[in-house]
């Protein structure tokens, strides 16, 4: 019996997002999808993430026309999407009304597959994301952040697995955001949760760190049935390994990968100046094609590493970056060992930055770390200390409920709010979502609408 791989391709959103921050515009992909739709792909992930807040804030266009559009052009493969559980795609909770909303909203407008996961690996804050998927017809994937500690072990990992397989779950993903999920490690873990679970096992990881090649190939031969790769274009460093690489690789290993590679090689041709142009243009810095060792020393996703190093040359203190690289873990176990991914990859890494550049620990603290101690973000892996909880919010009680349950109902409100410019409920949802930049779009289009003479009214209507 041959043995088989799935492909995801990730170049229309992880790909892209973690090599020029999200720029790509649906102009650049749409010439091209047709042939990603016929090249044998499991599924695109062309959503989710920072696409929807890229779109309003850098790139003038509606994310849900993006998605509407490759929709219909793509005939055969699945859409992928990538959501963080009550947080949907902004960097808060939101209520259920508004979840569940937006859930429905992108399964109608052509979303296949929502990958959604939680920071905190707090399950209860997966639990309306899960059940609205599987309510408006979705394929639903939880996904496990990993992240290395005392704590998070392979039998964590597991029990979680199979938590969220009773929850709902039609397939199961490992996401190592950081790209430190090693060979052996990896083996081990994906061995456990296959014979735990009976749904596919999908394994995302990220190349900074220069393994996961090796990674990718013992998760396989453990039993994953899916990986995320990136075509060549766009894929090594800080974004996933590249597509024709790993299924060559995987062929001459005697595995079906099921693509068809003439295809792929077609979309690398297409993609590669457009790579290029960015590469121009100054939006794709080289050093997000650079391998980082590091990373598998300081558990920190390549992006954060990136940014930090950002942060502190702007301040004049680029000197300081090692500093604050061993700061990170300090303060991620102060913080009870959270996974080091959207938004607390940036939380902790603010607070080691202050720690450093104030000279005491914790003197400055952010208030999104407040709101984390308190609870409002989920439960901590590992509880916080008692003395570590009074140093940053004093005596004010820590909620044990889950957060969502302290908002009331919102949707009505927010449409309320944006009533004069939204014409849909997928307007509302933008504007809920990030209300200033959504608020901006929404008005700079209907100027563009009443701007424009009465004979291209029409042709605007038809788009």
């Amino acid at each position: 019996m041959t043995k088989e791989i799935l492909f995801t391709e990730t170049v229309l959103r992880d790909g892209q997002q973690s090599q020029i921050a999200t720029r790509m515009p649906t102009s650049d992909m749409l010439p091209i999808i047709q042939t990603l739709d016929e090249a044998g792909y499991h599924a695109l992930e062309m959503w989710g993430g920072a696409t929807f807040d890229a779109c309003i804030r850098f790139l003038n266009e509606d994310p849900w026309e993006r998605l509407r559009a490759i929709r219909k052009a793509v005939k055969h493969t699945k859409l992928q999407m990538l959501l963080r559980g009550q947080n949907l795609l902004g960097y808060k909770n939101y209520a259920d009304d508004v979840v569940e909303a937006f859930v429905q909203k992108s399964i109608e407008n052509g979303i296949d597959i929502i990958r959604v996961f939680d920071a905190l690996n707090d399950t209860r804050n997966l639990q309306t994301s899960i059940e609205a998927t599987k309510k408006f017809g979705g394929h639903c994937q939880p996904a496990i952040s990993y992240t290395t500690s005392d704590f998070h072990t392979i039998d964590y990992f597991v029990g979680l697995t199979a938590e969220l397989e009773k929850m709902g779950a039609d397939s199961i993903c490992i996401k190592d955001m950081a790209g430190i999920l090693t060979p052996d490690d990896a083996y081990r873990l994906v061995t456990e949760i296959k014979n735990k679970i009976q749904v596919p096992l999908e394994v995302h990881t990220h190349a900074t760190s220069g393994i996961s090649e090796m990674t990718y190939l013992k998760a396989i031969e453990a039993g994953a049935d899916i990986i995320d790769t990136a075509i060549s274009s766009f894929s090594g460093g800080t974004s996933q390994p590249a597509t024709e690489s790993m299924a060559l690789a995987l062929e001459n290993l005697g595995y079906n990968t099921h693509l068809d590679m003439k295809k792929v090689a077609e979309a690398a041709d297409y993609f590669n100046p457009i790579r290029d142009k960015f590469r121009e243009e100054g939006v794709l810095n080289p050093k997000v094609k650079d391998t980082e060792p590091k990373t598998l020393i300081y558990k920190v996703p390549g992006g954060m590493l990136s940014n930090l190093l950002s942060q502190l040359t702007e301040q004049g203190l680029a000197d300081k970056y090692e500093e604050v690289l061993r700061e990170v873990p300090k303060v991620r176990a102060d913080l009870g060992y959270p996974p080091l991914v959207t938004p607390l990859s940036q939380m902790v890494g603010t607070q080691a930055v202050m720690n450093v550049i104030s000279g005491e620990r914790y003197k400055m603290i952010p208030k999104e770390i407040k709101d984390y101690v308190k609870g409002l973000y989920g439960k901590p892996p590992v509880e916080i200390s008692k003395e570590m909880t009074k140093l940053i919010i004093g005596e004010e009680e820590v909620i044990t409920v889950r957060p969502a349950d302290l908002l009331s109902p919102e949707l009505q409100e927010y449409k309320k709010e944006i009533e004069e410019y939204a014409k849909s409920t997928e307007d509302v949802l933008m504007y809920a979502l990030f209300p200033q930049q959504g608020k901006d779009f929404l008005g700079r289009r209907e100027d563009r609408f009443y701007d424009v003479p009465v004979q291209e009214v029409k042709v605007i209507l038809d788009i």
